[in-house]
């Protein structure tokens, strides 16, 4: 049932989100598990012990990271599974794993402040979906800012936990969601964790290696269905560029993204005042993205949602029939 447990919690997340309500009076578990990673980090990573000795702890925290919420999760999902509505109340429950509704909300924001408030509302917008250094962004940086963070953001933060709900249940999500959130807060080339997690970033490259193909997948499908965007374009870029990113996922939804828009997304930006320089994706050539690029990059993530939804609509029924 893990995959009808996916296609429920995608259908009520999309519909409901997380409420504020819930965040103020709980928490997220985003958060939760922020606060475990926290406390290894600070336990386990000395900046006076050797890298060896700090690659391996890193390793024992992100099996510490990874098997505390795929034992909760698994438990939950048993204790519920002889409960009236249990298979219910474990969607609802892996529904926090999601954010389609919010990721849509916060990147429609940098358009609506683009067009609204200008250049430095918009900065102040696309800081809180992006890491690198929004000050140096202009305003068709902050557009494309927005889009590659979009585009992401679909892959790791809707499709690869749904896919990992499909595969393992609640259990299967929940782990993939803190590694996931290990990778963002340790998962670094600092000097303080270029060693300690090294073992969460290559753990997050490897998981999310169906996630991201499935994303780009659906990308160029949903450009089939929107106006204005180019749908060969997007499957060219992806076969062309995808491969070329410097992480071995972000490259393939960033990529359909820019055939599907005809920009040139990725490309050279700055993270904590260092330059990244990253090939570019796409073919945008010297067009300069605007918030209008913003809303058709959304008007794609929104049908290749809801063929994301279909997806899993249509896996449960063969899934059900089956057995």
């Amino acid at each position: 049932m893990s995959v009808l447990i996916a296609f429920l919690s995608l259908v009520v997340e999309f519909a409901l989100g997380y409420p504020d309500w819930l965040f103020r009076a709980i928490g997220h578990p985003v958060t939760w598990f922020g606060r475990l990673i926290s406390f290894l980090d600070r336990r386990l990573n000395r900046a006076t012990d050797p890298d060896a000795l700090r690659r391996k702890r890193g390793v024992q925290a992100l099996l510490v990271i990874v098997l505390v919420p795929a034992v909760i999760g698994l438990s939950v999902q048993i204790l519920f599974w002889f409960v009236p509505m249990g298979l219910v109340i474990t969607a609802l429950l892996a529904t926090s794993l999601l954010s389609q509704k919010s990721l849509y909300e916060h990147v429609e924001a940098v358009a609506d402040a683009l067009d609204t408030g200008g250049l430095a509302l918009a900065r102040l917008a696309v800081s809180r979906i992006v890491g690198r250094d929004p000050e140096t962004l202009d305003r068709a940086g902050v557009c494309r800012a927005a889009i590659e963070s979009l585009a992401e953001n679909f892959s790791d933060g809707i499709v690869a936990p749904a896919f990992w709900t499909g595969v393992g249940g609640l259990a299967g999500g929940a782990a993939y969601k803190a590694a996931n959130t290990a990778d963002s807060m340790i998962g670094h080339r600092t000097p303080r964790h270029e060693a300690f997690g090294w073992a969460a970033a290559r753990f997050d490259d490897w998981i999310n290696l169906p996630a991201s193909r499935l994303t780009a997948l659906l990308i160029v499908l949903a450009a089939f269905f929107v106006k204005g965007a180019d749908a060969k374009k997007a499957w060219h870029a992806v076969r062309r560029d995808a491969k070329k990113h410097r992480s071995p996922n972000a490259g393939w939804p960033e990529a359909a993204m820019a055939g599907a828009l005809g920009l040139a997304l990725a490309g050279p930006r700055f993270y904590g005042g260092v330059l990244v320089d990253d090939v570019f994706m796409g073919e945008g050539g010297r067009r300069e993205a605007d918030s209008l690029d913003i809303r058709q990059a959304l008007k794609l993530y929104r049908v290749a949602d809801y063929l994301l939804i279909a997806l899993f609509g249509l896996v449960s029924v063969v899934v059900i029939v089956v057995t």
